[in-house]
């Protein structure tokens, strides 16, 4: 089984991408939390990966962070719950909310997720409430940290470092947005607004 490729990237979507590996190129899924992170064209990247076994296809899942890799394993033991459609949900929610919901039991939040209806966010809540807690310890956070460290920070950080701006800056602006925004910005809307505080300085 393939856990982890090292390689350089020459084909990215916000589906997924192209890793050249000494030379071989493998096609991998990946959800747009990953997509966002990607450093440009030609960078080398280290994805995780999870190898998917099917009898006419062998397909790979890659993930910039171990946390993400673990959120999608932990889906995808839920009965019904296919790679495909995992990988949708993580594109859809950021991870901390994620894990709130299911350890909430919030099967209102979970169904507002495309491709999971009603029956699914109960599966969803049901099956994983005890289970949160290992992909939680997997990132290392702890309660008061978590807003700077959960959700999209981390990606939204990564995505506008890689775009040139200084680590020290992204993260002051990020720090700004996050605290003024009344709820947990998507991550297109957190860079978005981490672009804007940079541009005014």
């Amino acid at each position: 089984m393939i856990a982890l490729l090292t390689g350089k990237l020459i084909f990215k979507a916000p589906t997924h991408l192209t890793l050249d590996v000494q030379g071989v190129g493998y096609e991998v899924h990946i959800p747009l939390s990953t997509y966002y992170a990607l450093p440009n064209l030609n960078e080398t990247v280290a994805l995780n990966i999870h190898t998917h076994l099917r009898e006419d296809a062998i397909q790979l899942f890659g993930f910039l962070s171990p946390r993400e890799k673990e959120s999608f394993l932990l889906l995808t033991t839920v009965t019904g719950i296919g790679p495909k459609l995992a990988l949708n949900v993580l594109s859809s929610m950021p991870i901390a909310d994620l894990l709130r919901a299911i350890r909430t039991e919030d099967v209102e939040k979970l169904a507002t997720i495309p491709g999971i209806g009603k029956k699914s966010a109960g599966r969803i809540a049901l099956e994983l409430k005890d289970k949160v807690g290992k992909v939680e310890s997997t990132s290392g956070e702890t309660p008061v940290a978590a807003a700077e460290t959960g959700g999209f920070f981390d990606d939204a950080l990564s995505a506008l470092v890689n775009l040139g701006y200084r680590p020290h800056d992204v993260k002051e602006a990020l720090r700004r947005v996050t605290k003024t925004a009344a709820d947990p910005l998507p991550l297109t809307n957190l860079i978005r607004e981490g672009l804007k505080e940079l541009a005014r300085g």
